[in-house]
This record gives C-alpha cells, structure tokens and sequence, in this order.
C-alpha cells in the first residue's frame, strides 16, 4: 500500500524556503503514529531538512538523482519506480515529500492522508498538487479539530481512499 501523507493550507501550500508552512504538534504526533514501523520514502532535500537525519524505527528510502550519493540510515535510489520495486508487497510505504516527489507518487498512492490546516500562510513557495477529480479519492475519515493552546489553527485529519 502507498499512502501520501502531507500537512496541507487552504491554498495547497506545503512549503517555504525548504521548511513547512506550519509547525502542528498535533500533525507531528499523527505523522509519527503513522508511519512508525513502516517505510517512509522522500525527495534528497526533505531527507536534509530532517533535523536529526534519518527518522527512527522506520525505513527511510531517500529518492535523488545524484549518483554516488549515499544518506546515514537510509537507502537511495534514482526513481520512485526503482524504490517501490526494493518493498515488499505487505510493505506499507509512505511518502513524504517534497512536491516533486508528491506530484509523483499521486497516481500510484492507495490512500492520502492529509492534515488540511484551516489557513492561508503569508509566505509559501511550494504546493501540493492538486489531488482532485483525476483519481477519483473518497474520503474515508474526517477528524475536525479546533486550536488549542498547542496548535494555533484549526485542522482537521482527513483520510482519502482511491476508489476501485
């Protein structure tokens, strides 16, 4: 199974100057329950914004297309083509950006799961791309969640499935 897992804004930013538009604990403690013990698979430059490298107790497969290029605690490849043919099929991988590597992905992902912050930042320079009608999502689970002292803005989880 391949899910995209991703922290959207209203206007589809993801990004800004190589980091996240925002900064949820709620979103970081849902992203760690997800992926913990499964196969997280990214772009070279979100594996370099990881501020302590490769993510724990997880399988980190870092795509780049720099040869010779070799990342502590994780596998690399040239291709996302080329890395899901290195997982299993009982292997759930999810990808975790950037956009590129999202645009990607879209059209072999089983199921997104979204955290849609209920804002539009100031500053973004990348975007989710648009998830729409082409792939015929139906939302599975919708958890809204209003600020808190944590979380400055509203958001809500959202599942997505790829219908047969």
């Amino acid at each position: 199974m391949i899910s995209i897992i991703v922290a959207i804004a209203r206007n589809g930013a993801i990004g800004y100057n190589g980091d996240l538009v925002y900064h949820l604990p709620a979103d970081m403690k849902r992203f760690k329950a997800l992926t913990t013990g499964h196969t997280v698979l990214m772009g070279r430059k979100t594996f370099q914004s990881l501020p302590k490298g490769a993510l724990p107790n997880r399988r980190n497969i870092v795509l780049t297309r720099q040869d010779d290029t070799s990342f502590p605690g994780a596998e690399t490849y040239g291709s996302i083509e080329e890395a899901l043919a290195h997982c299993t099929p009982q292997e759930k991988v999810y990808v975790i950006g950037g956009a590129q590597i999202y645009r990607q992905a879209l059209p072999l992902a089983d199921e997104l799961e979204i955290t849609l912050v209920h804002d539009t930042p100031l500053k973004a320079d990348t975007f989710f791309p648009d998830y729409g009608n082409d792939y015929h999502w139906h939302l599975v689970s919708c958890e809204d969640h209003e600020p808190d002292e944590r979380n400055p803005y509203p958001y809500s989880f959202l599942t997505y499935r790829k219908q047969a």
